[in-house]
This record gives C-alpha cells, structure tokens and sequence, in this order.
C-alpha cells in the first residue's frame, strides 16, 4: 500500500498542503473550524501520520524535551523524572532521560548528544555542572531550565526548593521533641558548597542548632546520599561510644539507610533515636517507623520547569534572584521523630 503523503489528505480535504500543516502543527496561522473538521476527518479517514522526523528537520525542533539527572534508580530522581515526563505529555511533547551517575564527563555526553537532536530544550538536574557542560549549552545557544540543583558554572533560569528553610523546619522540630542535640547525615567531600540542595540542608540544620545555641562540632557525617551506603556509615555512628539522641538526614534514602541499621541494632525508633529526612519519597510513609520528612511540590515543579523550557521568551534579562523559581517546602509529620 502506498504512503499516504500531505498531498493526499489535501486533496481529501479540498485544501492547500499548507493549511494541512497548520491544522497539524496547531499553527502558526489559524485555521477556519470548518476546514479543520475537514482536513481532521482527511487525516482519519486515511490513516495518515506526520512525518516527525521531517517536520524537525524543517524546523529545526523536535517534540523531544532532553531530561539529564544525577541516578534514576534514586527515588527521588525517579519520581522527579516521572513528573516531569507527565508535565511534558500535556504539552505534547516526549521525554528523553539520561542518567549522569554524578560523572561530568557523561553529563556532557547526554548534553551533546541530545542537543544534536535538536530537542525543543533541556531540563538538567546536575550535580555540579562543570565548565566543559556550560561550554557546550552556551555553544548551541540550547534553551536550558536548572531543576532541584543550580551549580555556579551556568547562569540560567531554575526551578528550586527552599532547601535551606525546609532543613531549618526539620532540624527545629527535633529539637522541639526535647532531644539533647542533632546530629546530621549530609553529602561526601565532594558536594558543592554552593547551589547543591544537600549543602543547603547541611546549611539548615547548622542555623537551627545554632539558633538553639546547641554545638555543631563533631556531629556532621558524611554519607552518600543512597540508602545502601548510608546504612553501613549509620552502622559505624549508632554503634559508637556516644550515639546521637537524633538524626537528621540530607535525603529520605540515607534516612531509610538509618533506619535499617538501627533495627538492625536493636535500637528503638523513636525510643532511643529519632528520625527525621528531606524529600517524602513514596517510600518515606511505609519506612519502619514512618518517616518524619519535609516536601515539596514535585509535579508543580516539573510542571513550572517544562513550561519554562517550552517558553520562547526563557531567556530574560535580570538579576539571578529574578531568574529562580523557589518552591516552599512543608513538614510531614509522622512516627520516626517521635509523633504519634
């Protein structure tokens, strides 16, 4: 059977191939509704598909949003991931995911490679952009939107988190329950100091302990920031000589990670040592205890970030503070800091 072509459904339709193309692209001239019923039930009645591979090469754009994150397989990336895929769906637009592993040299793989096919954007969740990356964005003039993270290397829109509030709730409310002090979980040696949302975590539990008049001095741990490595650091912390009353983690993951050594232990949560982390993964209410956590709006965000990158006027002057997008974050109160 032959290719059914624009021509065809023209013909059909009693119209030019080019009003087919505005019915098709929804644009950039309008379409008279009559005629658009027309050249729909043309499109119908032959079975006929656009050809997408054409039509981004005429234009130079594709329906493809690029999506480069840290490590899918963390739920929190996995759920930001989901979210902002749903977000592009009802722009009409498909996602495409690449995986970093916190490597630049792969982010910059995924950079070029999805930049070469000509996606509509890209939304970058990058753990410390390095200049080679921001090289390549600023060398293909790509319409970029920074979300949960935004490294210094590149000056562009973000989408974000109160990182630094939400720790500063979390940490305040342990403190509230009574605990002697808390001590933190935050990120390893080489997490940015400025623009990560684990520097900022570590930031607020510094300023609720010190608002609190409470030292912070030998309670900082490192860890990564999955639950696996996390449980064997939490192993060495809780079976030491002087055990913190209270913990409070830079992610749900490492706090899942804690919350396993101590069963393991035999340490009561919260009797003996409290929880509390940052994210509200899905997992966070079916953790053993329910986690205590603090939120944001995922999916308003992955929203906020595509319409941003869909956005032809993305690119604005002003100061970098006008160029954030901050979402508040909220406490989730459940049974590992010691609520009922």
């Amino acid at each position: 059977m032959a290719k059914v072509t624009r021509d065809d459904v023209a013909r059909l339709a009693g119209t030019s191939t080019a009003v087919v193309s505005y019915v098709i692209n929804n644009g950039p001239r309008p379409v008279a509704p009559a005629t658009r019923e027309r050249v729909l039930a043309a499109i119908k009645e032959l079975g006929y598909r656009p050809d997408r591979v054409a039509q981004a090469m005429a234009s130079r754009r594709t329906d493809l949003i690029g999506l480069i994150v840290p490590d899918a397989r963390q739920p929190f990336f996995g759920e930001m991931a989901h979210a902002v895929e749903q977000a592009a769906s009802e722009r009409g637009k498909m996602v495409l995911v690449g995986n970093s592993d916190y490597i630049g040299e792969r982010e910059v793989h995924y950079l070029r490679a999805f930049l070469g096919m000509r996606v509509s954007g890209l939304i970058l969740v990058s753990h410390a952009l390095n200049d080679l990356a921001a090289a390549e964005i600023e060398a293909w003039d790509a319409r970029v939107v920074l979300l949960h993270e935004r490294p210094e290397a590149i000056d562009d829109v973000a989408v974000v988190t109160d990182d630094l509030g939400g720790a500063q709730l979390a940490v305040r409310h342990l403190l509230e329950h009574g605990y002697e002090y808390v001590a933190c979980v935050g990120g390893t040696a080489d997490t940015p100091a400025v623009g990560d949302p684990v520097s900022d975590h570590v930031e607020g539990w510094r300023r609720a302990m010190d608002e609190a008049g409470i030292s912070t001095e030998g309670r900082l741990f490192e860890a990564p920031y999955n639950r696996y490595d996390a449980y064997r650091v939490a192993l060495d912390i809780l079976s030491g000589p002087r055990r913190p009353p209270a913990i409070f983690c830079s992610t749900d993951d490492q706090a899942i990670g804690v919350l396993r050594a101590a069963r393991e232990l035999r340490i009561d949560v919260p009797g003996e040592l409290a929880v509390a982390g940052f994210d509200d993964i899905k997992e966070a209410a079916l953790a053993d205890p329910p986690l205590t956590t603090v939120a944001s709006d995922r999916p308003a965000m992955a929203r906020a970030a595509v319409d941003l990158v869909l956005d032809d006027g993305l690119r604005v002057a002003g100061s970098r503070r006008e160029r954030l997008k901050v979402f508040p974050s909220r406490l989730v109160l459940r049974q590992s800091c010691g609520c009922s």
